[in-house]
Formats: C-alpha cells, sequence, structure tokens
C-alpha cells in the first residue's frame, strides 16, 4: 500500500520551508506569486491533499463553514448550495449544508450549537434565515463571522449579497405591459420573505407609471413551491374576470401556474401569459420555457462564501446584475 505524501516533501520539492508551504495551503497572504506557483506545482505532482484534522490542529481555524437555508425551491436550494460550495473548494474549506425551520422558536439556539459543535469559522444564511434578526443579533454579539444572502432588513449593516428585487419586480411588469397587457396578476412569495414585498413593490410601482390601476384581487398570495402556484392561478383564472398574464414570485410558483392553463386548454401565451423569477433549470425544463428573471442564484452564494473566507471584494454590501430573459411563455395580450 502507497504511503500518502506529507508537507515535508511538498517542502523538499518545492524547496521552501514547511511553514511556507503551510502558508500557501491556507491562502494566507505574504508569499511571492513565484513561491505560491513553486508550492502549486510540488503539491499537483504529489497529488498531495493536506490532512483536514492537521490543518484544524495548527491553529485555531476548523476550516469549516456552514451554509444554513429555509426555501420550499429544490431549484434554488441547489444553485445556492452549488455556489459557495464551489468557492469553499477553491479556498480549501469544508462546506456544511444545514437545512433548518426559519420560524422556528429555537433556531438561534440550534444554529449556534451547530456553530459550537463542529467549530465553525462561519455561516452564510440564505433567505429568509437571513432576516431572523435574533439570529443575526446573536451572530454578532458572539463575533461569529456571516454572510446575509438577499436580506431585507438592515441593509447597511454587516456583509451581504443580492440583487435589487424591487427593480426586478418592475422590469419584469414592464414587460407585460409592453405587450398589450393590463389585466396583469401577481402570485406573492411568502409573508416571511422579504423579497416577496419587494417584487409585489416594483409590480406595483410598474403598473402605477403605466397608469394602470391595482387590483388587489389580482394579487394571489403563495409560498415559493409549484403546488402554491397551483392553486394561486386556479383562483385567479376562477375570477368573473380572469387575468391576460399572470407574474408568478418565482419559477416554482410561474410552473404551477402554467400547468393549470394545460389542464384548462388555455394556450400559452396566446391566450394567457405567464412570467417567473430566478431562471432555474425549472424555466428552462417546462412548456413553453418560461419569460422570467435571472437572478444569479449560484453567483450570489459564490460571492457570498468568497466574503466570508476572505476573498477581494470592493464592497460589504454587494448588488449584482439581474436580467429579464424572454421566452415562449408571454406574448401580446389576446387582441393585441
Amino acid at each position: 500500500m502507497t504511503s500518502r505524501p506529507t508537507i515535508k516533501e511538498v517542502s523538499k520539492i518545492a524547496g521552501v520551508s514547511f511553514k511556507t508551504v503551510s502558508r500557501v495551503l491556507n491562502n494566507e497572504k505574504h508569499v511571492s506569486e513565484a513561491t505560491r506557483r513553486k508550492v502549486e506545482e510540488a503539491v499537483a505532482t504529489l497529488n498531495f491533499r493536506p490532512s483536514h484534522a492537521a490543518r484544524t490542529l495548527a491553529g485555531r481555524r476548523s476550516f469549516q463553514v456552514a451554509l444554513i437555508y429555509d426555501n420550499p425551491s429544490p431549484y434554488y436550494v441547489y444553485h445556492v448550495q452549488t455556489g459557495a460550495q464551489e468557492r469553499c473548494v477553491e479556498l480549501g474549506f469544508r462546506l456544511l449544508h444545514q437545512p433548518c425551520d426559519s420560524q422556528a422558536s429555537d433556531l438561534t439556539s440550534s444554529v449556534t450549537a451547530l456553530i459550537d459543535e463542529a467549530h465553525l469559522d462561519g455561516v452564510i444564511i440564505s433567505p429568509p434565515v437571513s432576516d431572523a434578526m435574533g439570529l443575526i443579533e446573536e451572530l454578532e454579539r458572539r463575533n461569529i463571522s456571516h454572510v446575509r444572502i438577499a436580506p431585507g432588513v438592515r441593509r447597511g449593516t454587516g456583509l451581504s449579497v443580492s440583487i435589487d428585487d424591487v427593480a426586478a419586480g418592475r422590469e419584469m411588469t414592464e414587460h407585460l405591459l409592453s405587450l398589450g397587457h393590463r389585466a396583469i396578476a401577481f402570485i406573492k412569495g411568502p409573508p416571511n420573505h422579504i423579497s416577496s414585498d419587494e417584487r409585489l413593490e416594483g409590480y406595483r410601482a410598474a403598473l402605477d407609471a403605466a397608469g394602470v390601476a391595482f387590483v388587489p384581487e389580482l394579487v394571489v398570495q403563495g409560498d415559493y413551491s409549484f403546488v402554491s402556484g397551483r392553486k394561486a392561478a386556479q383562483a385567479l383564472l376562477d375570477l368573473p374576470k380572469p387575468p391576460t398574464a399572470i407574474f408568478a414570485g418565482n419559477d416554482d410558483m410561474a410552473a404551477g401556474a402554467l400547468a393549470v392553463a394545460h389542464e384548462r386548454d388555455i394556450s400559452v401565451p396566446a391566450q394567457l401569459s405567464i412570467a417567473g423569477f430566478d431562471d432555474t433549470d425549472l424555466a428552462r425544463a417546462v412548456w413553453p420555457p418560461l419569460t422570467t428573471i435571472h437572478q444569479p442564484v449560484r453567483d450570489l452564494a459564490y460571492a457570498a462564501a468568497n466574503l466570508l473566507l476572505g476573498g477581494e471584494n470592493k464592497s460589504d454590501q454587494l448588488v449584482l446584475e439581474h436580467t429579464l430573459q424572454k421566452r415562449g411563455s408571454t406574448g401580446p395580450a389576446p387582441g393585441k
């Protein structure tokens, strides 16, 4: 059985000290590019993998962080996990994936217990947990490193990454208005997600700017799940004057609305336009593919991990760009 290469062998091949190899492996500063290259080449030659336990014993860091999340959309969660995982691997950290109930009374104690038991170096917190102020305040009190993804409150403090949900909601509504739609419904996300309110705010702002009256009956509560999108669409299409367009607060709910349209033999987009939000894989898997707002979820999570682990960034509160993706699920209003 071949023995595993050691850090001493890496040091010997690279022609540098043991401590220098350690600095390179831990992504520390004050190492010249030439020296870093020598160490990386030696690591590649030997196929050396540093021992996690040895790294932990060598210093106070555990080289472990956790992603805390509570979201019913498996597509959203997958992209958050993928983005954060990619940056953690690049920087030599292990990422623990921890689902939770953001409404649970023991949220703060359960997360802090995880931090203590796993000796975490920090946590990445996705919405709606990113707005659980009891937890955030406890992390601040204990000086535990954390980055919030898409926070809705106290955005000017701490480390965070987000998009402009108000602007995105407005842009999608303006797109539907430009197609001649005036009876535009909105399926809202769960009340504990600030993004739900902000996307609704953007929707209302676009209607107001176009001189289109806001109709409360055209706004239906959902919870970011496919099932809630189905229920909301059924309620909307049962109205005496049903909408000609439905803007759902995420792709899962939009897919639910699309399923209802198919069941009722309503042609999309000839008779009904349907739009989503997030641009997950689901948006391209349904037929017709969804017009949606591309929220760079993977990039948000990657940037969050980079902020947490000391990467170079120009701001502590990063705002990434969203884009409108026009596909086959939206078209001119009937009669236009």
